[in-house]
């Protein structure tokens, strides 16, 4: 009985270790120069249902369920959907815009784990066109901070923000 206690104990302190190491938060972004005028690419950026164009997400699930509630483009908008198991299920809902600067999402995440994040697309001028950067963060909870510390964020977010950016510039700049 005394080894089973041990046990019990030793792995209740791996987890308390574990908790107190892990990330609590991530911010993962990716940026890209698309050769159009900022006005005309934040127009495109602000619609959620063009998203759909060139999220990588969208194509991992052609079959994807969407609805939507109130007026793209606008704060309050709300894009939801129900997918495979690559996408899952979730909303994201449009919580500010700052004209020809940014737009604020709120991410909510209902499968394959509950969860929310912060998404932004800010883009700005620069030589030769506009800078897009597009990136979500958020906190991670307990127990999946745990798990944080065995998956990077960055470079598996990171690779499908890219994908998305190359595909956004491919679709405004033909």
């Amino acid at each position: 009985m005394d080894t089973l206690l041990y046990i019990i104990l030793i792995v209740i302190f791996l987890i308390i270790i574990l908790a107190n190491i892990a990330p609590g938060k991530y911010d993962v972004s990716r940026s890209i120069l698309i050769k159009k005028p900022l006005p005309e690419v934040f127009s495109y950026l602000k619609l959620l249902k063009n998203q759909d164009n060139w999220s990588p997400w969208a194509e991992k699930d052609p079959n994807m369920k969407k609805t939507f509630s109130g007026v793209d483009g606008e704060i309050g908008f709300v894009s939801s959907w129900v997918g495979n198991k690559e996408v899952g299920e979730g909303a994201q809902e449009i919580t500010d815009i700052i004209n020809n600067e940014a737009i604020f999402s709120q991410l909510r995440f209902l499968k394959p784990f509950k969860s929310k994040s912060d998404a932004y697309l800010k883009v700005e001028n620069v030589d030769g066109g506009t800078k897009v950067t597009w990136g979500f963060s958020g906190i991670n909870k307990f127990p999946v901070s745990i798990l944080m510390l065995f998956m990077n964020m960055d470079k598996t977010i990171g690779k499908d923000f890219e994908y998305g950016l190359n595909k956004l510039q491919k679709i405004l700049e033909d």
